[in-house]
C-alpha cells in the first residue's frame, strides 16, 4: 500500500509540509498550529526531532491524526520514534554521512516494530547540508553535513540514493539554520534525479520559501519559523496559492 507516497508523487502543485517537534509545542500551541494549517490547506504534517526527550510524541501524533485532510508522516530521529497512528513514516537513510548507525543500524533495530505497525514506509534519502552552524541532527548522528557550496557532492549523493531505490530525496540545512539550502544545489539535484525532492531548514521567510520552490523543490518543509511565529503558515499559504508546479 503506497497511498501517501502516491499522493506525493502525484502532486500537481508545489507542496507545503509543516514540521512539528513534540518537544517544542505545548497543547495550546499545537491547537493553534493545527487550525492555521487547516486554513492554509497544508499538504502534510511531519512529526519528529533529533531528540524528542519529552513524552509528547503520543499526544502530538494522535492530535494531528484527528485532522483527516492533512496526512501525518513520521520524521524519525532514531529507531524509537515510531507511532502506529501515523499515516506513514519517512524511513530516513542519512546518505550524506558515513555513520552506519544512521545508514542501516537504526533501521535493523526498528524493522520488527515497523513491520508490526502497519505504517506505510517511504524509504527516504536524507542529506544534511551545512546551514552555517552545527545542528542537533549532525551532532546526534556524528556526521559532517555536505558543504553548502559543494552542489556536485549533493548531486552525486542524491543520484546514488536514487539508484539504491530510495523513493524520496530530502535536502535539509537543519532546524534553525542560518542559511537555507542554496538555489544552485536544489536546482542541480532536481535536474539530476527523478524522485520527489523535499527541502527544509532555514526557510524563515516567504522569499526563501519562494527561492526553494523556484529552484525545484517539490515540497518545502518549515518548522522552526512556524514555532516562533505560527502566523507564518498563513503567509506561506498565500505563496503556495501563487506558485505553479513546474
Amino acid at each position: 500500500m503506497s497511498r501517501i507516497f502516491n499522493s506525493i508523487q502525484g502532486l500537481n502543485k508545489k507542496g507545503l509540509a509543516i514540521l512539528v517537534d513534540p518537544d517544542k509545542l505545548d497543547a495550546a500551541a499545537l491547537d493553534e498550529l493545527i487550525i492555521l494549517s487547516i486554513q492554509a490547506k497544508v499538504d502534510y504534517f511531519l512529526v519528529g526531532g533529533s531528540l524528542i526527550s519529552s513524552d509528547n510524541l503520543d499526544y502530538t501524533v494522535k492530535k494531528l491524526c484527528e485532522v483527516k485532510s492533512i496526512p501525518t508522516l513520521l520524521f524519525p530521529g532514531n529507531g524509537q520514534h515510531i507511532h502506529p497512528n501515523a499515516d506513514a513514516i519517512l524511513l530516513l537513510s542519512l546518505i550524506s554521512g558515513r555513520n552506519p548507525e544512521f545508514l542501516i543500524g537504526q533501521h535493523v533495530i526498528a524493522a520488527p516494530s515497523l513491520k508490526r505497525s502497519g505504517l506505510e514506509i517511504i524509504p527516504t534519502g536524507y542529506m544534511l547540508i551545512d546551514g552555517g552552524q552545527q545542528t542537533t541532527a549532525s551532532y546526534i548522528s556524528n556526521t559532517n553535513p555536505i558543504p553548502g557550496d559543494k552542489a556536485d557532492i549533493a548531486v552525486a549523493t542524491a543520484m546514488a540514493g536514487e539508484m539504491l531505490g530510495l523513493k524520496l530525496l530530502y535536502l535539509d540545512a537543519g532546524s534553525g539554520a542560518q542559511k537555507p539550502v542554496s538555489s544552485k544545489m536544489i536546482r542541480k539535484v532536481k535536474a539530476a534525479t527523478q524522485a520527489p525532492l523535499l527541502v527544509g531548514g532555514g526557510i524563515d521567510s516567504v522569499v526563501k520559501a519562494e527561492l526553494a520552490l523556484q529552484a525545484g523543490a517539490d515540497i518545502i518543509v518549515v518548522g522552526n519559523a512556524t514555532e516562533k511565529d505560527p502566523a507564518f503558515i498563513t503567509e506561506l499559504a498565500k505563496l503556495m496559492a501563487e506558485v505553479q508546479y513546474t
